[in-house]
């Protein structure tokens, strides 16, 4: 007789490593909140979902997800939990790859989000594989082996046909914290020092093409997640595209400070039939299956000076929030904007996600 499904979801109590000298700066709450948002909907549409709380408050976070650590795991597999939902930061060395034989897991093996976590690396994974891809190079202060000293930028811009304005951000960001659009060289240089000195994100940077088109993202499943008809597509595959606007100074604004409710929306039907939307999806459902994604992934792309878009930014581990609990009506994801588009609910993109579960 199978076993049936009892879900846990992990948040992230442990520390993010430093990798290389960079960083990803942990979320405040380690993503709880999403976490409790994902436990509390799934629950609520009967799924079987153990907490680390007898009695959980809807109100309250942690109540709902246990920490990404071994006594973390060690309690919710004493609770009863079958699969380990890791709504967490993953890398090499993570508690996960301890326990990957004995549990169901959704989410990503921690060795692929260790290294497509360098969006600097993925992109050039991306672009060797024929995929548009933003232009950018690597600065810190003083060069190294394919790191450009701070005081050649310019030169280097102009030896790869980058001209201003340009984006200067952290190699293993997270959202778009420390991103900035910078006018001239004076700015890039301010900007550059100022997320160095400050040592959050580590002391190299990524100096990026900026494009000055709309702003999509696209959620991207897995193979054996079903689609919105319920039918198995057997490779990575998209949700509608959405429209990000209202950007501030050229950038979306991280979504601690304004909700994405506010500055996103799923395009409308007949747009998505455009042939760059349609070529952009594809690339990220081909982007996808390149870093392997065992779970849901979102890919941002922007419209370059050809018309055509270019893919600048892949998460490994997107935002999953979603309505539900108490003051959370707001607290969309683009992921669920996008499940929407789909004649989706929240839970119903939860359901799929969870569908496509895997044991090592």
């Amino acid at each position: 007789m199978t076993k049936p499904t009892v879900v846990a979801v992990l948040y992230q109590a442990l520390p993010p490593p430093v990798i290389d000298g960079l960083r990803k700066d942990a979320k405040p709450g380690g993503y709880s909140d999403g976490g409790a948002d994902i436990a509390f909907a799934l629950r609520t549409a009967g799924q079987a979902v153990v907490t680390p709380s007898p009695s959980p408050d809807p109100a309250v976070p942690l109540d709902w997800v246990f920490p990404d650590t071994i006594e973390g795991i060690c309690a919710a597999a004493k609770a009863g939990a079958s699969t380990l939902w890791a709504n967490t930061v993953l890398f090499a060395g993570h508690p996960l790859e301890t326990v990957l034989h004995d549990f169901d897991i959704v989410g990503q093996l921690p060795a692929a989000i260790h290294i497509y976590d360098d969006k600097f690396e993925t992109n050039r994974i991306m672009i060797a594989a024929g995929l548009p891809v933003a232009a950018s190079f690597l600065v810190s202060r003083e060069a190294r082996d394919g790191v450009h000293a701070l005081e050649n930028v310019s030169r280097v811009c102009s030896d790869i046909g980058l001209t201003f304005p340009m984006i200067v951000k952290p190699v293993r960001g997270r959202g778009s914290q420390g991103v900035t659009r910078v006018a001239d060289l004076d700015e890039l240089h301010t900007a550059a020092e100022a997320l160095i000195e400050a040592a959050t994100f580590g002391n190299v940077l990524m100096v990026e093409e900026y494009l000055d088109g709309d702003e999509m993202t696209v959620t991207v499943l897995p193979p054996h997640a079903p689609r919105p008809d319920g039918t198995i597509a057997g490779t990575h595959w998209a949700l509608p595209a959405v429209y990000r606007f209202d950007q501030a100074a050229g950038v979306a604004p991280y979504n601690g400070d304004v909700p994405v409710t506010a500055n996103s929306i799923a395009i409308d039907a007949t747009r998505q039939e455009d042939p760059a939307i349609v070529a952009m999806v594809r690339a990220c459902e081909t982007a996808a299956a390149l870093v392997d994604a065992r779970t849901i992934i979102r890919i941002d792309c922007r419209g370059a000076r050809d018309g055509m878009f270019k893919l600048f930014d892949l998460n490994m581990k997107p935002n999953l929030t979603g309505p539900g609990r108490p003051s959370r009506d707001d607290q969309d994801s683009l992921s669920s904007i996008a499940a929407r588009a789909a004649g989706w609910t929240y839970v119903d993109l939860l359901q799929a996600t969870l569908a496509a579960r895997w044991r090592k």
